[in-house]
């Protein structure tokens, strides 16, 4: 999976990205469900020890165009983990509170304490994403965000968070097909919002800030990981692969037990027996 992590020696061109790239599963999508149903229960049990251990931090970003799949990913990730220790942070449009703040401000409350992971649907991204495509802020102010996001980022490793970043690349017939499928489906009609559309139109703006931010902030501390998502069940395997081996790595381990815990349940036993009595 290390085939999609950004190298800003090496840019990323979104345009010759493939967002229908299946690696090496071409034509084993029946084994690569198998595969990913065995990553789920792994990241199930990483995350019992990480948060048993409560030592380490684990920040997951997802950012996507509309109908990428964040909400999917997260579904599929988190099937089957303890809900304790997990958190999901969505960051929609900045409240007048948020706005009369920095941009990082409603951010940092939601970083994951010690023992937690933590998904960001959509992120800080957002204020060099929407803002730079809609104008909200001057390019002289937005183009300085970059290296204040990874300042931002790098404090936060330096601090004890392991950060991965996933953009889930779709190409706009699969957008438009996922918008089709959206409004012909009365069970899923909540989800389109007719300024859909108008956000499409800005296609072609959006994949070039998208560009940027896997070029500009991609980091030994933080990298970004351009994730092919035309195809749902890859996806999922290339995000939850890449996930459980950064858990592997951070050798996480239960707390040492309790000193002779023997004498605990000889306690305990003694108890039942005292009431019988």
């Amino acid at each position: 999976m290390q085939r999609y992590k950004a190298d800003p020696e090496k840019p990323i061109r979104l345009k010759k990205l493939d967002a229908n790239d299946l690696g090496d599963w071409d034509g084993k999508k029946k084994a690569a469900r198998k595969v990913f149903a065995d990553l789920q229960k792994e990241l199930a049990e990483l995350q019992e020890v990480l948060y048993a251990e409560q030592k380490q931090k684990v920040l997951i970003i997802l950012q996507a165009m509309d109908s990428g799949g964040k909400d999917g990913t997260i579904r599929s990730l988190l099937e089957k983990v303890n809900p304790q220790g997990v958190k999901i942070a969505n960051f929609k449009v900045p409240t007048p509170i948020e706005l009369a703040h920095d941009y990082l401000w409603r951010v940092h409350p939601k970083v994951p304490a010690r023992g937690e992971i933590v998904i960001f649907n959509r992120s800080q991204y957002e204020d060099v994403l929407v803002v730079r495509v809609h104008e909200l802020v001057s390019k002289e102010v937005w183009k300085k965000r970059y290296e204040q996001i990874n300042a931002f980022e790098k404090m936060l490793a330096e601090e004890g968070t392991t950060i991965l970043k996933f953009y889930l690349h779709i190409d706009l017939e699969e957008q438009k097909q996922r918008f089709l499928e959206r409004l012909t489906d009365p069970k899923k009609q909540w989800k389109f919002n007719p300024g859909d559309l108008e956000e499409r139109k800005l296609w072609d703006a959006y994949q070039a800030a998208y560009q940027d931010v896997l070029n500009k902030t991609s980091t030994p501390w933080a990298p970004w990981y351009a994730i092919p998502a035309n195809h749902n069940w890859y996806r999922n395997l290339c995000v939850g692969s890449i996930i459980v081996e950064t858990l592997k790595s951070l050798k996480l381990k239960y707390p040492e037990p309790i000193p002779d815990p023997e004498t605990y349940v000889q306690a305990l036993e003694n108890e039942g027996k005292e009431k019988q009595e």
